[in-house]
């Protein structure tokens, strides 16, 4: 039987990218997006059904769901949708900070939401969400976003013993840089003249180099997606395994004081 994904945010980057895969591998996708009509790619595509979502709408989270098991029955949700937010605490207006948190973390919680009466009455279905690695560790001066994704991921790991009672899985995909637009308009920077120095060392420290090919980040999606394990994260791409893997040799509080050292150390010395 013809499996159905569900994806938020899935009109560039990251969305789009595991839309095509998915679709590729014979699968229906339906493929959310704030603006559906401006999408001129997967609207080509066989199996594909493009649906209007604002993440931040909670009425129109609830409608879209509803339509879209209407449309199929749905396997598996994809929660994508997010953006990155850079800059001190004392640099964001509440705006921005309401923004971050309404798109990145509630956004998805009530996705997931909408959902679960749904899978938990079908005794099966799964949710995936991109974190990051940035759910895992941290940066200087992505207070907000970090917040966020951290959120997320414990989040997620509460939310696997519920989901179990009704064989119901949520997995969580944690990538480093990726290769998208998540550097231009997927970023918002918040700047303040007492932390410019540690903003440009900040940038210095995100080499596009270290980051991956989107369509590398898909096929993790995929897998989990369709491996049948219970493993909860999965940390994606080599620089974030690295960066990870080195948290776990030394321990977080040595982690943090490497990371103010590589970033600010000639600042706070």
């Amino acid at each position: 039987m013809q499996k159905t994904i569900f994806i938020t945010c899935a009109s560039s980057g990251l969305g789009k990218a595991t839309a095509r895969l998915f679709q590729s591998n014979g699968w229906n996708v339906i493929a959310t997006m704030r603006n559906p009509e401006k999408e001129t790619e997967l609207s080509q595509l066989e199996n594909v059904t493009l649906l209007p979502l604002d993440v931040t709408n909670l009425e129109q989270i609830q409608e879209t769901v509803k339509t879209a098991i209407e449309l199929h029955t749905i396997d598996v949700v994809f929660n994508n949708a997010g953006y990155g937010l850079i800059g001190a605490l004392e640099a964001l207006t509440d705006e921005q900070i309401v923004k971050q948190l309404d798109t990145n973390l509630l956004g998805v919680i009530r996705v997931t939401q909408a959902f679960i009466p749904y899978f938990r009455k079908n005794r099966n279905g799964l949710f995936i969400t991109t974190t990051s690695i940035g759910g895992l560790l941290t940066f200087p001066l992505d207070s907000l976003y970090h917040a966020t994704k951290w959120a997320l991921e414990g989040w997620s790991e509460s939310m696997s013993f519920e989901l179990a009672l009704h064989n119901v899985g949520i997995k969580t995909i944690a990538p480093g840089g990726i290769k998208t637009n998540f550097a231009g308009e997927s970023l918002a920077v918040a700047n303040h003249p007492a932390y410019e120095e540690g903003m440009q060392k900040l940038f210095e420290l995100m080499n596009p180099d270290n980051f991956e090919p989107v369509e590398w980040i898909a096929d993790v999606v995929y897998e989990a997606a369709t491996d049948g394990k219970s493993q909860l994260r999965y940390v994606t791409g080599e620089f974030a395994n690295q960066l990870y893997d080195r948290r776990l040799e030394i321990g977080s509080e040595a982690a943090v004081e490497e990371m103010k050292q590589m970033v600010f150390g000639d600042l706070i010395n």
